[in-house]
């Protein structure tokens, strides 16, 4: 079991594990609950040596947990490969089975062809916005297909005119839309 440094090298360690299976545990020196489960953490990461377990000490990564919408101890994130993160959930020692079962289904040996995927995109931005973090991620750009020569619709006319009314910014309203407005107007709202 590794203890995470910071938000860089918890990025880098997902990265690196290929479609090895990770579990990060995120702990605090303080929780009673994390002291009590520690034990059995360190005997399932010695009988699983195919898996690799990581610790984030919350107390030292408060800022990095925040951005992660991690607000409970004892709390654990699998990540797997190209799937990125599989499941993630807290328990005690009274709950272990959950992450026994966990274990074992996200465990048996696979093989992706994709790429390692770690923290989702929207995790990064978060952790790259935080500036009590040195951690920085550019957007990836996604290319955007060239469109072939296209020919723009006419706007829609009034019925009783020849004159042609411009659409709103967001088009014209669903028929869903329409009927809620009508029903806020019906009720006085």
């Amino acid at each position: 079991m590794r203890e995470v440094t910071g938000a860089q090298d918890l990025v880098d360690s997902l990265l690196n594990a290929g479609d090895k299976l990770v579990v990060v545990d995120f702990f605090s020196p303080g929780c009673g609950g994390c002291k009590a489960l520690h034990p059995k953490i360190c005997q399932l990461a010695e009988m699983n040596p195919d898996v690799q377990f990581l610790q984030v000490n919350y107390e030292q990564h408060k800022s990095m947990c925040y951005s992660l919408n991690v607000h409970v101890l004892p709390f654990f994130r699998f990540y797997r490969g190209a799937q990125g993160k599989v499941c993630s959930f807290s328990c005690t020692n009274a709950t272990i089975k959950k992450f026994k079962d966990a274990l074992a289904k996200h465990s048996p040996d696979r093989c992706s062809l994709s790429p390692t995927k770690g923290l989702e995109e929207k995790e990064l931005l978060a952790l790259s916005a935080n500036r009590d973090l040195s951690f920085t991620y550019t957007l990836k750009s996604v290319p955007v297909p060239e469109q072939e020569a296209a020919v723009p619709e006419p706007a829609p006319s009034h019925p009783n005119s020849d004159t042609q009314l411009p659409l709103p910014l967001g088009g014209l309203p669903s028929a869903q839309e329409s009927k809620e407005k009508r029903t806020l107007v019906n009720s006085g709202r």
